[in-house]
């Protein structure tokens, strides 16, 4: 009988570390490296499984963000897909396809901004709201991106106060029949003159 309840103490503890291992995994890239920065931000692996849940954000799911954008106060919806920032210029190597009506503010859902892209991303932000505070900022990328997670984070960090996170992102729309429109990244700001690269 004991040696019973130690195999089964034993087993139990195999699992547990097990489960610890994964959990520890679940926050390290294949180097090791941490997948979050000290703030919380997810700095690699950015096509990956993302949470059910933003604190602070409303999550929503197709139904609800096409009801919502068919209500009398639609909300902003803000793409964060990155593209490639060299020479003082955007650089498309082919057309972004996004929500109708959507803002693209390329590069601002990764992990770590630097001063230019933070200001890029707050200017834009600011001018979205300036005539209407209570309008809600919908974040979204493609499906399993945690780009959109990030700067979902990152506006309520900065104060705004009505966000939403729409992780099935560009992909999902698509896949409920629901249309996309070719998008253009929101004009850069003087900040990023001279900066290459996000």
């Amino acid at each position: 009988m004991a040696f019973r309840i130690l195999l089964a103490l034993t087993m139990l503890a195999g699992a547990f570390a097990v489960c610890s291992t994964s959990l520890a995994d679940d926050d390290q890239n294949d180097v090791g490296e941490p997948l979050f920065n000290a703030d919380g931000y997810r700095v690699d692996r950015y096509r990956s499984p993302t949470p059910s849940h933003l604190e602070g954000a409303e999550i929503l799911d197709t139904a609800s963000l096409a009801q919502a954008l068919a209500s009398p106060a639609p909300p902003l919806l803000i793409d964060v897909y990155n593209l490639p920032w060299r020479g003082d210029r955007f650089v498309a190597s082919q057309p972004h396809a996004s929500l109708p009506g959507a803002i693209w503010l390329p590069n601002t859902g990764l992990g770590e901004l630097s001063p230019a892209w933070q200001q890029y991303f707050l200017h834009h932000l600011t001018r979205l709201t300036r005539d209407d505070g209570q309008r809600m900022l919908v974040f979204l990328c493609r499906s399993d991106c945690w780009l959109s997670w990030n700067a979902a984070r990152r506006a309520l960090a900065h104060g705004f106060d009505h966000v939403g996170w729409y992780p099935h992102g560009v992909d999902g729309w698509e896949a409920a029949g629901q249309p996309l429109e070719a998008a253009e990244p929101a004009a850069p700001v003087s900040a990023l003159a001279g900066h290459d690269g996000p």
